[in-house]
This record gives structure tokens, C-alpha cells and sequence, in this order.
């Protein structure tokens, strides 16, 4: 290598869109015959303006913009591995053809009124273009002719250096990023010599000045102003008020999935029961069915996804606080059902949720059974003709709500363990309380105090959670002794 080749360094400031000719341009574009289109020959006066200037400044270093045919080429042979040997899928040809560069076009004011909804003999062109990200993107690509020294020119030695993306929304992707602190990039050439050229790409943009950054800040300000005007025009500023000593509980919910169920194609029937001093508007669905879903195997359980989306809203009226009488919460009772493909029903299992007295984001998971009868001519009747003992009175998955008693006994009734149902809830609550105390926020321990009342309500629940926790926690440290010794310990007391 010549002295002059060692010591070979380039540095060149581009901007964006900026075109900077190659000597294989110089070359193609000095011949007129080469020029066909417009941009060519335009090209070819802009290489003619350079020689009578003294010629071109770069020497290995130009780009190709957004209008030359290399950024088509680029983009439809774009591969997904380094193998040379990679054949593109069919997707990958299909989609090739559709640019998302570009795209000047905007639909005229009014025609989203005029445009037809559906769409009923797509064309293949249409289909193309609506089965693909359709964002306006703008590429610049910058270019090393890393040819032998003196022997530029020629197209394959012509390496992508960086790759400039801008698309419709404003964001700019550079590939590779800006070195920085980092060190320079490789390029590794194939042949006799193994040449390797190192390059690194850095930030020339001109620093915003402290006056046009505020100005641009000011602006800024202006449009999410005027942004938050709009959509506060949007909504409105008359909103219902919930009657002072009530309080509007909001549920949010999901049916996420059933699993561990004896038989396939499940469907969820669920309905909500209100207690006293509670109500609902007369537009609200207490009940719902969702859709008839086949499980699929999930570790060892057949689990069916609902994704059953539901709303519920209730209105509790305060009364007389008394310590014997409590507010009951809402209950919400669930009946899973299969239907197969010969129309046998079966009921595979009940369950209860009590809706949580505190708002926020909750996950359950409810087990439920089912009611048997004894004796084999039963099995048989579910099995073959489908039909099974079923509850009149879903309430009494609970305590059922005629039940005006003391005691409630089961002895005798019997039932089975079924599965169990995944359920997600998002409850939200609206009080007066909650604006007029809102200087006292350290003493809102739970929404029940939030209202002035209920607060033995409260405590008994807290109490009872404590209790669980307690209860549970004793379980598992049972279960982690050693056999011998619990037996031995029963022997002596």
C-alpha cells in the first residue's frame, strides 16, 4: 500500500436530502444517452454546474435520496437473515410491491361521510395496500464507494454507511446510531487484501439558539392549549352529581376464562343481585350470557378464553347506621353450562363473587360445584341425553335470598368440585363524601368511612380478612411438618 493510501481519510457534512454524486454517477450521468427520465437529466445539468465549479468536493463518501431507483432497490431486496442463500417467502413478495414512501395524497374534506363502509369486490390493489402499515415514510440512504485506491466507481464496491428514516408523525430512525463516545464502525471487505475501513457518524446539527427554543416552547404550549380545549369541549362540563348520602359503584369487568370443566364448549350465565338500600338505572343488564367457547389444553387443565366484557352500575342510598343492621355488598353468581354438538346441556358448576368494597383493579379466580344425585342412572342420564340436577334458585349458591332464618343447613344436599372461573374487575366509585372530605384525607381509611358511616361494617370485614390470612398461614405450617410428628403431638394431648 502507497503512503497516500494509509493515510486515505474522508470527512464529509451532509444534510438531509442532500445529494452527493458518486463516480459511477459523474460516469453514467456525463453521457447523455444515459439520461431517460427527468430526475436524470436533472441530475445531469447539477454534475454539469459541478465540473465548470471545480468538481464534485466528496470523493468516496455520497448518498442516494428519497427519488433514486438504489432506495427502491433497497427496500423491495430487503432480507430478513445475512444468508446468501435466502429465499423470500410468499408474504415477503406479495408485500414488496406495496411502498409505504411518500404517499402526498390526503383525503378530500367531507369524503369520509361519502365512503362506503364495506368494501364488498376489493380489488387486489386495494387489498394490498390495506393489509400493510400505511405510514408516509421519507429514506435517504449514505454511501462508500470503497473501491481499490484510484479505482473508484464501480458498483460493488458500494457499501451502505448509514440509513436515514423519517416518517409521518415526525419520528427520525438513523441505522446505525450516532457514535458518540463509542467506537468507530467496521466494514470488513472480501478479496486478497481483507481491507477494513472504520467510519463513525456523528451529530452536525446546528444548537438551537435559547430564543428560538423558547419560541418553539410557547408554541408548543399554545396547541396542547388549544388541544385541551377542544377535547374539554368535547366532554362537556356538565357531569351528574350522585345525590348527597349515596354512593355509585362502577364495574368494569371481564370474564377471562373457565378451566378445569369435565366436558367442552363452555358458556358462562352470570347476573347480579342487589341487597337492599341498593339500586341500578333502568337501562343496566343484570345478567349475561357469554358465547359458547371450546377449550384448548393449557398444561394440564382444558381452559376456555371468554375475554366477556361487561358493565355494571349501582347506586347505594345511605340509611340508618345501626349495629343491627350491616349494608350488604353485591353479589355477582355465576352458572357455567356446556352445550354439545347434539344440543345436550349440562350444568358444569356454580360459584359467587362478592363485588369488592374498595375501588381499583382486582383478578379472582372462583371455584365452583356442581349438585349430584346418587346411583349410576344418573351419570348415565348426563352423559348420553345430557340434562343434570340443576339449582331453581341460583341465590343459593350462597345464602339464597328468600332465607328470612337463622341457620341455614346443607346436611344431605350433595355436590361435587367442578373448575374454576378467572374473572377481572376495575371498580370505580362516585360520592359527595368524597369532595367534601377531600381536606381530610388522612382519615378516608376505606370507602366506607369516605361516607360518614358503615364503619362497623368495616371492621368486620377487616376482621374477618385477618382472620383468613391467620387461617391460612397456620394451614401451611401444617402441611410442612412431617407426618410423624403431627401424629405423635394428637397421641399425647
Amino acid at each position: 500500500r502507497s503512503p497516500e493510501e494509509d493515510e486515505e481519510e474522508e470527512e464529509v457534512e451532509v444534510g438531509w436530502q442532500e445529494k452527493l454524486f458518486s463516480q459511477f454517477e459523474v460516469e453514467l450521468y456525463g453521457r447523455e444517452s444515459s439520461c431517460q427520465t427527468p430526475l436524470d437529466r436533472r441530475y445531469r445539468e447539477d454534475i454539469l454546474k459541478l465540473e465548470k465549479a471545480g468538481g464534485r468536493k466528496n470523493c468516496r463518501i455520497f448518498t442516494y435520496t428519497d427519488h433514486d431507483r438504489f432506495t427502491d432497490l433497497e427496500e423491495y431486496c430487503q432480507k430478513v437473515t445475512d444468508s446468501e442463500h435466502e429465499v423470500p417467502s410468499y408474504l415477503a413478495e406479495r408485500m414488496a410491491s406495496v411502498r409505504r414512501r411518500r404517499q402526498e395524497h390526503r383525503p378530500a374534506e367531507g369524503s369520509s361521510l361519502k365512503s362506503k363502509i364495506i368494501t364488498w369486490e376489493p380489488s387486489e390493489e386495494f387489498i394490498k395496500n390495506n393489509h400493510v402499515l400505511n405510514t408516509p415514510v421519507q429514506t435517504m440512504y449514505i454511501m462508500g464507494d470503497l473501491g481499490p485506491y484510484g479505482k473508484l466507481g464501480h458498483r460493488e464496491y458500494e457499501h451502505v454507511l448509514c440509513t436515514i428514516k423519517v416518517d409521518g408523525n415526525g419520528v427520525i430512525t438513523v441505522k446505525p446510531d450516532f457514535n458518540g463516545t463509542k467506537r468507530p464502525y467496521w466494514v470488513k471487505l472480501d478479496g486478497e487484501k481483507q481491507e477494513v475501513w472504520k467510519y463513525t457518524i456523528e451529530d452536525a446539527s446546528v444548537q438551537v439558539q435559547p430564543e428560538q427554543e423558547e419560541r418553539e416552547q410557547s408554541v408548543f404550549r399554545d396547541l396542547y392549549r388549544r388541544h385541551k380545549e377542544y377535547l374539554s369541549g368535547l366532554v362537556g362540563s356538565e357531569f351528574e352529581m350522585p345525590v348527597p348520602g349515596t354512593l355509585r359503584l362502577f364495574v368494569n369487568g371481564e370474564i377471562v376464562s373457565a378451566q378445569g370443566y369435565e366436558y367442552d364448549n363452555l358458556c358462562v350465565h352470570f347476573f347480579l343481585e342487589l341487597p337492599s338500600q341498593w339500586s341500578s338505572p333502568a337501562s343496566q343488564q343484570l345478567s349475561g350470557v357469554t358465547q359458547i367457547c371450546a377449550t384448548k389444553t393449557v398444561g394440564r387443565e382444558d381452559v376456555a378464553y371468554f375475554c366477556y366484557l361487561f358493565t355494571l352500575d349501582m347506586i347505594l342510598t345511605q340509611g340508618d347506621e345501626s349495629e343491627d343492621s350491616f349494608p350488604q355488598w353485591p353479589v355477582l353468581y355465576f352458572e357455567v353450562l356446556s352445550l354439545d354438538l347434539w344440543q345436550r346441556c349440562r350444568a358444569e358448576g356454580y360459584g359467587a363473587l362478592v363485588l369488592p368494597a374498595s375501588p381499583g383493579s382486582y383478578r379472582f379466580t372462583i371455584p365452583t360445584w356442581r349438585p349430584v344425585e346418587l346411583g349410576t342412572v344418573a351419570e348415565l342420564r348426563r352423559f348420553f341425553i345430557g340434562g343434570s340436577p340443576e339449582l331453581e334458585d341460583i341465590t343459593y349458591t350462597r345464602i339464597p335470598s328468600t332465607f328470612k332464618g337463622e341457620r341455614l343447613s346443607r346436611l344431605g344436599f350433595r355436590t361435587q368440585s367442578t373448575g374454576s372461573i378467572t374473572i377481572q374487575l376495575h371498580c370505580l366509585q362516585q360520592a359527595r363524601a368524597f369532595l367534601e372530605s377531600s381536606t381530610l384525607r388522612q382519615r378516608m381509611q376505606s370507602v366506607l368511612d369516605r361516607l360518614g358511616g358503615f364503619s362497623q361494617q368495616s371492621s368486620v370485614y377487616n376482621v374477618l380478612e385477618a382472620f383468613q390470612r391467620a387461617r391460612r398461614r397456620m394451614q401451611e405450617a401444617r402441611d410442612s411438618l412431617p407426618q410423624d410428628l403431627i401424629s405423635t403431638s394428637a397421641s399425647t394431648l
